[in-house]
This record gives C-alpha cells, sequence and structure tokens, in this order.
C-alpha cells in the first residue's frame, strides 16, 4: 500500500507532512521567499479612521496561501496609532489558523528603555519565539531587533536602516544570524500614487530554503512588526 505524503491546500499545490511541526508549517519548507500584499481599505482612505490591516501572503510564483487580519479595538487603532496592541491569525487556504502573532501596547520612547517593541509569535498554541526591539538614543533609526526561539535563545538579528525613506526604492532589512545574512525583509516600493494616498504595504521576505521552518515564521512574524514600527506611522 503506498504511503501518502503529500496532502492538498485550498489553493491547490502539495504541503509536505513533517513529524513534529506545528500545523501548516510545512508548507514553508519548500519556500525560499514569501510576498506579503496589504489590501487598500477605501473606507481608511475616504474617512482617514484607521482600518483593521488585512494582508495575503503568496509565494513567489503569485500563488496564495494564507491571509492574516488584524484583531484590534478600534479606539485603540484611532489613538495609538502605529503602538497599539493587536492579534493577528493567519488563516491557510482551508480555512484553519497557522500562525498568530501577539503585539501588547508599548510606549515608544527614545528616552526610555523599559517600553520598547516586543511581540509574541505563536503556531497551533506552541510558542515559536519572540522579537524584541534593542534601545538606542535614535528608536526607532538604526534599531537593531533580536529574534528569540522558544528557549529564549537568540536565533537571529534584524538590522533597520538608519533612514528608512522608501521614496522610489525599496527599504531593506538584514535578517544576521550567527553565521552572518540569512535572509532580508524588504519593503517594496509601490508607485508614487499609492505611496502618497495609502498606508498599504508590500513586503518580501526572503532566506534560504533549507532554512528550518520554525526560523521562517519567526522571520514571517516579524515583517509584520516592522511594518507597524516604520510604515504604518502616518496613519
Amino acid at each position: 500500500m503506498e504511503v501518502i505524503t503529500q496532502q492538498p491546500m485550498g489553493g491547490g499545490f502539495g504541503m509536505q507532512l513533517m513529524p513534529n511541526v506545528p500545523h501548516g508549517l510545512e508548507y514553508l519548507a519548500q519556500l525560499d521567499q514569501i510576498l506579503i500584499q496589504q489590501f487598500v481599505s477605501v473606507c481608511e482612505v475616504l474617512s482617514g479612521c484607521e482600518a483593521q490591516n488585512r494582508y495575503i501572503l503568496k509565494n513567489s510564483m503569485g500563488q496564495e496561501f494564507m491571509s492574516a487580519t488584524e484583531v484590534s479595538e478600534c479606539c485603540e487603532r484611532q489613538c495609538c496609532a502605529n503602538i497599539r496592541s493587536f492579534e493577528m491569525p493567519f488563516i491557510d487556504n482551508n480555512g484553519i489558523e497557522v500562525i498568530r502573532l501577539i503585539r501588547p501596547f508599548r510606549f515608544s520612547s527614545c528616552c526610555c528603555p523599559c517600553f520598547n517593541q516586543t511581540m509574541e509569535i505563536t503556531a497551533s498554541g506552541q510558542l515559536l519565539g519572540t522579537m524584541h526591539q534593542e534601545w538606542n538614543f535614535c528608536l526607532p533609526l538604526c534599531t537593531t531587533y533580536t529574534i528569540k526561539d522558544s528557549s529564549g535563545d537568540t536565533a537571529f538579528k534584524i538590522k533597520a536602516p538608519c533612514w528608512p525613506c522608501s521614496c522610489g526604492s525599496d527599504v531593506v532589512f538584514d535578517v544576521i544570524g550567527k553565521d552572518g545574512k540569512r535572509g532580508d525583509i524588504r519593503r517594496t516600493w509601490k508607485g508614487c500614487c499609492t505611496e502618497c494616498c495609502t498606508d498599504a504595504d508590500n513586503f518580501c521576505v526572503s532566506f534560504d530554503r533549507d532554512m528550518d521552518v520554525r526560523s521562517k515564521a519567526l522571520m514571517l512574524g516579524a515583517a509584520f512588526l516592522i511594518d507597524f514600527i516604520y510604515f504604518e506611522r502616518n496613519s
């Protein structure tokens, strides 16, 4: 009898079953790039009121395999802008939650190192790791972010550019591991009209194909906190 090692995804492509890996993360094993596209909220553009952020995630061939929607309080979105707390479930094409981001409210100030930004990344109720903003006098410019695994060990660090201006070009955040660069998180330029009229962002997360799927999930989650810290500031 033939043993089935592939199961279909809602998008019509297979997913290799992997033991001891939270559901849905198996699909990340075959990827070396994830494209993140934020929806443009017409209501937000017309009213100026901050709406819940919604995203779709695609592979390098443009096939959608997950979506993510911010869960937050309306009052906090309007009053706390990009430092608001939120949870963000990632749902696969079968309607099953794969990843969840949990970000607490943190007052951001270069004068107070006690309230640097932080976030948890979980999968199937299991803690995958955490992201921590390291303090400096120039927050959030020239900042380093530490990504820790579920054991609290440093998995890698993310280097933020000293001037994350995206006027006409991409903004790149390098991901550095113990053995050097492991990938990057790139905020892509969308064109003058979209940049000026909306705060919807597109990202490309690139990593080694043979990277552990949990580490890929941590990098993916980090892209969303980067989006809020740097590119939701005018909301």
